[in-house]
């Protein structure tokens, strides 16, 4: 995949390079693992500080700054500390830490075990979804060149720091890209998330010691922390929204794909119809989906006024939005996973809702009776409206059922089942009503039950 102009690649800089291969020794020629020298050299601390400048947030969806998850570790408990690489990528519409695992794995054993010394873990996981079986085979050959070369494992290094480094394989679920129910999931459990509080992972993670949970992409940013220095990484991007970010658009773009740009140095415009090549000819862009699916609707052509966080008015359309962390939130969405799904004027609005609600229905672990209940009734009202039966109450109910979802659940399931109907019937009340309509014309005097 061809760089485009607009791009600055870090994590993703020798990935589509013709000839790079994803051994061991590829990595090297590169300058693989030089940076892991370079932290074993430095204290632990020292390498969290870094990691603490350089401000940069979870990739994963969440956002929340690296260093600061850290820093709240339960190091005083005598407890053996983990860290796992949630490497689930369950969001639809993501597609960008398998292209590091498929084409840079040792970046992210690098980044882990990095990582690892840090936070001093002595085991470490990499939890990957079964659905990626290519991925997890790339993972154990790294993890095994690594070992060879005494980057992992007894006294690595000559350092006196051991630690393993075992991939985990899920079953598949989303929810398992909760943190506390990958946690379970690990333990042999059903993923089941975990209360929080007193559950977080922080104090109480795997087996009840302290366990930092990141994404692939951020360890993989660590990599480059150590390297360039806390302060010169966070110059990267701009304030609050340190470093480069893989977005994966999808959709009905001409050019879909995976683009790794500065963080707030692009807008969703850009990405679209820059990057993207555009939509498909004739067609005029009916809404967006900013951050993955659980993410809040957009619809093309609103605009949006406020203030940022730091009191910066806006005056935005959907075009203007920057590519960052906290511009999406300062609009009513959020930047999530980092999966931008473009949709046209060519599909029916409420099919790609009731698509929607069929994925949150499977994927509801159970546990909670809003998100199980809640979730398959959204699911049977959207495609009973779609299968010709709709009724002049249902966008009314279904939002309804959104609004008694949302913050009732013991994770965040529950939010991102019910906000994509709560933003769709909001944003696109009028095509909910307008097909209410057309149905009650067909139908004549029959009578709905």
């Amino acid at each position: 995949m061809t760089m485009h102009q607009k791009e600055h690649r870090v994590i993703l800089k020798h990935a589509d390079e013709p000839g790079y291969t994803p051994d061991i020794e590829c990595y090297l020629k590169h300058g693989g693992y030089a940076n892991l020298k370079k932290a074993f050299a430095m204290k632990p601390e020292e390498v969290c500080k870094e990691v603490e400048l350089s401000g940069i947030r979870g990739r994963g969806g969440a956002g929340f700054p690296a260093g600061m998850k850290w820093k709240f570790l339960d190091r005083k408990s005598g407890k053996p500390i983990y860290l796992i690489c949630n490497a689930d990528e369950s969001e639809p519409g993501t597609f960008k830490d398998r292209q590091i695992i498929h084409k840079d794995p040792h970046q992210l054993v690098e980044g882990m075990m990095i990582s690892a010394y840090a936070i001093q873990a002595k085991l470490a996981f990499i939890y990957i979804r079964e659905e990626m079986p290519y991925g997890a085979k790339l993972l154990q050959k790294a993890i095994e060149e690594a070992r060879a070369k005494n980057f992992l494992g007894d006294n690595i290094l000559g350092s006196g720091y051991s630690c393993e480094l075992i991939v985990h394989r899920g079953a598949a679920a989303y929810i398992c890209g909760e943190e506390t129910g990958l946690i379970e999931s690990i333990e042999g459990k059903r993923a089941y998330p975990r209360i929080k509080p007193p559950y977080f992972p922080a104090a109480l993670g795997l087996y009840q010691c302290p366990t930092i949970v990141n994404n692939v992409e951020t360890l993989c940013h660590v990599v480059h922390v150590v390297e360039n220095g806390g302060e010169a990484y966070s110059k990267l991007g701009t304030p609050g929204n340190s470093g480069t970010r893989i977005w994966s658009l999808s959709g009905h773009v001409q050019n879909p794909g995976y683009y790794e740009i500065e963080c707030g140095k692009a807008t969703y415009g850009d990405l679209i119809y820059d990057i993207g090549g555009g939509l498909r000819p004739g067609r005029k862009l009916q809404a967006l989906i900013p951050g993955g699916s659980s993410s809040k609707v957009i619809r093309g052509g609103e605009r949006f006024q406020g203030k940022l966080r730091d009191g910066t008015p806006f005056d935005w359309g959907v075009e203007d939005i920057p590519l960052d962390f906290d511009s999406p939130m300062a609009v009513g969405s959020m930047s999530g996973s980092g999966a931008v799904v473009v949709i046209d004027d060519s599909v029916d609005i409420v099919e790609v809702l009731a698509n929607i609600n069929a994925f949150y229905a499977h994927e509801s672990c159970g546990q909670c009776t809003p998100c199980r209940e809640g979730s398959l009734w959204m699911k049977k009202i959207t495609t009973r409206m779609c299968k010709g039966d709709a009724r002049p109450g249902d966008a009314d109910l279904l939002a309804s059922i959104g609004d008694q979802i949302a913050g009732r659940t013991i994770c965040a399931h529950g939010e991102a089942c019910a906000w994509p109907t709560q933003s769709f019937i909001a944003k696109f009340k009028d095509k909910f009503l307008e097909k209410a309509q057309r149905n009650g014309e067909r139908m004549g005097d029959i009578p709905l039950i």
